[in-house]
């Protein structure tokens, strides 16, 4: 018994003098063999991991850290414009105060070809350095830990998002020293970097060709054989025509076709700025406009081109706010409020006859339609200030999320069943309803129902979103609060309208039932989510889905059963206990499948249409496949549409599948494409953008005489398909 207890008291001694000697063991190993680099992380389709360039940093110094990235044979990520398709690499750091990252040093990328998409990317193993400054007062023989967020796309025939969590120890030493290991290949990877050089750079849209001449520095007397011009604006050229390039005496001229930035029909850049790759190495180059000189060769032959169309504005900040309010009450009337319609309902008729509580409903449920709306505005705006091209309904467009509302509206179904309950028992549902104030329950309904209606974008709504998102922050907080307005008021309006809460029955058994057979749109719901998740993720990660939705009704079940008991008295610990690990385990499952998400490959292809079942065969958008088309004179229909768009799906069985608008587009020759933006596509946002539209659906009909092209309303019916087809092909 002595020596057990001498033991308990010995025992925190030891711990502690254990723990000290594993750190100064680890400051020993990081002071004699420097940065400790941390393990590398392998993400599907890349391992990553951080490495450092010195054995450490001086207070007050500098070091370069680099993300250093094995992308595996066939795939590649992309550069900081990543060209027609893609998404740029980023880095978020952690770093404890006083300490900072810099820019991400970008080496040259290389030429990545998809059909008629041009990419800059980069394959097999790359280093991103990012410069890491530590403070003056940083103490020599302390270590910083560095972690980091990555966020990259890795693509091959398809793309898939992948994110990676990297970590480094530093030490902050008197005399930093190269590593020996990373030092030399990191020096590398910023040698042959693109930087300044002193070049001389004009440029000069000449009819339809943008001309881009460079002279003087390192050109001169250089090997320019294979220059190549990657510019950092992903609209300043068309990134998949040929670069044609002549050489004299100082430089070289390249003849570019000019992008959007020139012929969107907007004010012209007044700076090209980017790189100029070739054999002799890579410079930044920066240039302003101007006449090309002599000393920079001749000039290749212009390229045609025509300017893309643009959308119509909403008439100005007045018009923006109408047409907002005015599209806010018709998304009440869209498809995809349908099944949140039922909560409200319910709740609704609960306090039909206790008119102060039905107004403090309405009230709340107007928080949390105005506070979800808000708050889903101000992630667009700043996502879109950080340069990513999301639209309106960006939510959706994460497999994470859309399995999370699956299982949240499943959960919801199962409470509306009586499964289990929030708050009230089932025996006295009709009683106490009425009895609750339902705080909580009005602002969660509000808040639900903005989440799920938000992908839709009712008439009126499009053009006032397109444009808040091309105003100051303020401004399109404005227009998006509105649109809030709109939507809340039919519930808000009704809760503050005595002789319309009187036409409902007094609260009674009858509820019960009602709330019962309202959860079947909830049913519903979750299924339809069950499909958009099984278009992002891919049938494998559906089944973790379902698999999911089975443990997450389990859980109710249980939590339901618990409920009981505890009414008649019983213990309930051990269902209650059961019901939180099946909950847990669901959540677990379903998080699995969707970072494991692999998007199936079943769009249409750009090899050739394909047909899903009755209707058009549709072939996949792209721009330069609409340039393609129009250039043979055949009319085109492009459908900019969404799996989570429930819009779309209707217009597509009501209007697109019929066979007289099948025998309309074999008679004009007209071509049917299909731009799906279910997962996030930066090219079909810009290509939204550029119409003044944030979200879908979007139905473009391009005549095929070159005329300008006409937008489509966006409740589409078979006749109004067939008509625009004629027009277009007359």
């Amino acid at each position: 018994m002595a020596a057990a207890v001498l033991l308990v008291e010995l025992f925190p001694m030891v711990l502690k003098k254990l723990v000290l000697a594993l750190q100064a063991l680890l400051a020993a190993t990081l002071l004699a063999g420097g940065a400790l680099a941390g393990p590398v992380v392998q993400s599907g389709h890349i391992e990553s991991e951080l490495v450092a360039q010195d054995t450490g940093v001086a207070p007050g110094g500098m070091v370069y850290v680099a993300l250093r990235q094995k992308i595996i044979p066939e795939w590649h990520t992309y550069w900081r414009n990543p060209g027609d398709a893609g998404q740029a690499t980023k880095i978020t750091w952690t770093l404890p105060a006083g300490w900072s990252a810099g820019d991400i040093v970008w080496p040259t990328p290389t030429t990545a070809k998809l059909g008629p998409l041009l990419d800059y990317a980069y394959e097999g193993e790359v280093l991103l350095p990012v410069p890491i400054t530590a403070p003056a007062d940083a103490q020599i023989g302390t270590t910083l830990s560095l972690t980091a967020d990555v966020f990259y796309l890795v693509c091959k025939d398809i793309c898939v998002p992948e994110e990676a969590k990297v970590s480094l120890l530093l030490p902050v030493v008197a005399t930093p020293t190269a590593d020996p290991k990373w030092g030399a290949v990191v020096g590398e990877a910023l040698a042959k970097a693109p930087k300044p050089a002193g070049l001389k750079a004009v440029f000069k849209l000449d009819g339809q060709t943008l001309k881009l001449a460079v002279t003087g520095g390192p050109l001169k007397g250089a090997d320019l054989a294979g220059a190549y011009f990657f510019p950092y604006s992903p609209k300043a050229i068309e990134h998949a025509a040929a670069q044609g390039v002549d050489r004299g005496p100082e430089g070289l001229t390249l003849a570019l076709k000019p992008g959007y930035d020139f012929v969107g029909g907007g004010a012209a850049p007044s700076e090209l700025a980017g790189v100029l790759a070739t054999k002799a190495g890579a410079w930044e180059v920066s240039a302003t406009p101007g006449e090309p000189p002599a000393a920079a060769g001749g000039l290749a032959p212009p390229v045609e081109t025509k300017p893309a169309g643009g959308g119509a504005g909403s008439g100005g900040l007045v018009g923006a706010l109408l047409f907002a309010f005015v599209g806010g009450l018709i998304l009440n009337l869209m498809p995809c409020v349908f099944p949140v319609l039922s909560m409200k309902a319910a709740s609704l008729a609960g306090h039909a006859h206790h008119a102060a509580k039905a107004r403090a409903q309405g009230l709340v449920f107007l928080l949390g339609v105005v506070a979800t709306f808000l708050a889903l505005a101000g992630v667009l705006l700043a996502v879109r200030a950080g340069g990513a091209a999301v639209g309106w309904g960006f939510q959706l467009q994460s497999p994470v999320v859309v399995a999370g509302l699956a299982l949240l509206m499943l959960l919801v179904a199962l409470n509306m069943s009586g499964v289990f309950e929030i708050g009230t028992s089932v025996q006295n549902v009709g009683a106490e309803a009425s009895s609750k104030d339902g705080a909580a329950g009005a602002f969660f309904t509000g808040a639900l129902a903005v989440v799920v209606a938000a992908p839709c974008t009712a008439p009126f709504m499009a053009g006032a979103l397109g444009y808040a998102l091309t105003q100051p922050p303020l401004v399109a907080l404005a227009v998006f609060l509105a649109l809030a307005l709109g939507f809340a008021a039919p519930f808000v309006a009704v809760a503050f309208i005595p002789g319309l809460l009187k036409l409902l029955p007094r609260p009674g058994a009858w509820m019960d039932v009602l709330k019962k057979g309202l959860a079947f749109p909830m049913y519903g719901a979750a299924l339809w989510l069950a499909w958009v998740f099984a278009q992002q993720a891919g049938p494998l990660a559906l089944g973790y889905l379902l698999a999911a939705g089975v443990l997450a009704a389990f859980a109710a079940w249980l939590h339901g059963l618990a409920q009981a008991r505890r009414a008649e008295g019983k213990p309930a610990m051990v269902s209650t206990v059961v019901a939180l690990l099946a909950l847990a385990g669901a959540l677990a499952i379903a998080g699995f499948g969707a970072l494991d998400a692999k998007a199936p490959t079943t769009a249409p292809s750009a090899a050739g249409p394909t047909q899903a079942g009755p209707g058009l065969a549709a072939e996949a958008w792209s721009p330069e496949k609409v340039k393609a088309l129009r250039a043979e004179g055949r009319p085109v229909l492009v459908d900019f549409t969404a799996a989570w768009c429930v819009t779309c799906q209707v217009n597509e069985k009501v209007a697109l599948s019929g066979s007289k608008v099948v025998e309309a587009f074999k008679a004009r020759n007209a071509v049917y494409l299909k731009a799906d933006w279910t997962n996030r596509d930066p090219v079909i946002a810009k290509a939204l953008a550029e119409f003044g539209r944030v979200g879908v659906p979007l139905y473009v009909v391009y005549p095929k005489n070159g005329g300008p092209p006409v937008i489509l309303p966006q409740l589409l019916t078979e006749g109004l398909v067939i008509e625009a087809i004629e027009k277009a092909g007359t």
